[in-house]
């Protein structure tokens, strides 16, 4: 009597402590529910649309060619939907605003510099742009696709050392991103940047008929590229693609956010999560180079949003079963010192891929941002080269 005693009294001590878990669990998750709703205020943007309609028309400096199409996504209105929808819009307003104002004021006399704003299906406005040489006989094109965080317009530099070459290149900001709609660095799917992308690459190609097209992509940017890739018909009409730091292989900070990111990114889409991929190195061993991307407002330095992770996890996953698929030559540049994305998923994607023409090289200690390392003059030479041996 006395042990089944003790026991039942054991039983009911196993129950308190369970129910006082599932308690506690609740209680977390609806508090992480309720966070991201608590301190928020109402913000009208109306006012600071109208500013920003206006002063676009004043901002053309000399030389600039501005080319819009006629039927346009109208710029969205906060208008009485609540503090978030507000902030959301003024938020992509402001940085097309900054985007545009940047390319129009781009005094380059080597180069014309334009942009381009183009509606998709789900009623989204992309803000796009190119540098054309001017002194340069055309022979090829460059379309080249930012990574996460970023914008199109880090790599102006970049497009001009393209353009010495002979190369005119369009770059794209895709959703979330810089000039492009959307809440920042936030995205719902990259299956619609990988959408846009195609429209996008049609416009060029449609644009410019006779001239080898080229792709070149950055990180997420890259995987981006190398998803429509693998659709056959945008791979008849591309010569080649460079990629640097692809991300083809990334690794979350525990297993278990494999599990729980699709829950999570359902539930809480937009919720910013601090841990959800592991912090490592720098993203470049120049520190100028960082404070110029980290004071860019342009640039996102908030945390992770939980479904921006979930497909950028998504998306490598699908690049991984498919990467025998890809036919398209292509050069992959990736340092072994990068603690965002995966070197030796890079050199997977070397071995696994079904392309005759193919290249890797790895370049030991660096880091991210290849084309912001203190060597990037060398790393772009490794992509002018590439290229110009197949024009």
């Amino acid at each position: 009597m006395a042990t089944e005693a003790f026991m039942l009294k054991e039983s009911a001590l196993l129950s308190l402590r369970t129910l006082k878990s599932l308690f506690m669990l609740i209680y977390a998750i609806v508090m992480v529910i309720l966070l991201p709703f608590r301190g928020r205020r109402r913000v009208s943007p109306v006012e600071k649309e109208e500013k920003i309609q206006h002063d676009e028309c004043s901002h053309h400096r000399k030389g600039a060619v501005v080319r819009v199409p006629a039927k346009i996504v109208p710029w969205k209105s906060g208008g009485g939907g609540g503090g978030v929808v507000a902030m959301k819009v003024v938020d992509h307003v402001m940085r097309r605003e900054l985007a545009i104002k940047r390319v129009l004021e781009d005094g380059d006399e080597k180069c014309l510099r334009e942009y381009w704003l183009f509606g998709t299906k789900r009623g989204d406005t992309i803000f796009t742009q190119c540098w054309t040489p001017l002194s340069v006989k055309i022979r090829g094109l460059v379309l080249l696709m930012h990574g996460l965080n970023e914008h199109s317009g880090r790599y102006s530099n970049f497009a001009k050392q393209l353009n010495a070459n002979g190369y005119k290149v369009y770059a794209m900001d895709w959703i979330g991103h810089g000039g492009s709609d959307g809440l920042h660095a936030y995205v719902n799917s990259l299956d619609d940047a990988v959408s846009d992308l195609k429209v996008f690459m049609e416009k060029i190609l449609t644009e410019n008929p006779g001239l080898p097209c080229f792709c070149y992509g950055h990180s997420t940017g890259a995987a981006i590229t190398l998803k429509a890739l693998l659709d056959p018909k945008i791979e008849a009409f591309i010569a080649g693609a460079t990629f640097t730091s692809p991300a083809v292989g990334v690794e979350p900070s525990h297993p278990i956010l494999v599990v729980l990111a699709p829950i999570v990114s359902f539930l809480l889409p937009t919720y910013q999560c601090n841990s959800a991929y592991k912090k490592g190195l720098p993203v470049s061993r120049d520190p100028e180079a960082l404070i110029a991307k980290y004071s860019d407002p342009l640039v996102c330095t908030g945390s992770l949003r939980v479904r921006t992770g979930y497909e950028i996890l998504r998306i490598t996953s699908y690049l991984q079963q498919n990467l025998r698929n890809l036919k398209v030559p292509f050069l992959v540049l990736h340092g072994t010192s990068d603690s965002v994305t995966d070197p030796v998923a890079s050199q997977k994607l070397y071995e696994e891929a079904s392309s005759s023409d193919k290249s890797i090289k790895l370049y030991e200690g660096f880091s991210h941002d290849l084309l912001f390392e203190p060597e990037r003059e060398d790393i772009t030479q490794d992509i002018i080269q590439w290229l110009n041996s197949r024009v």
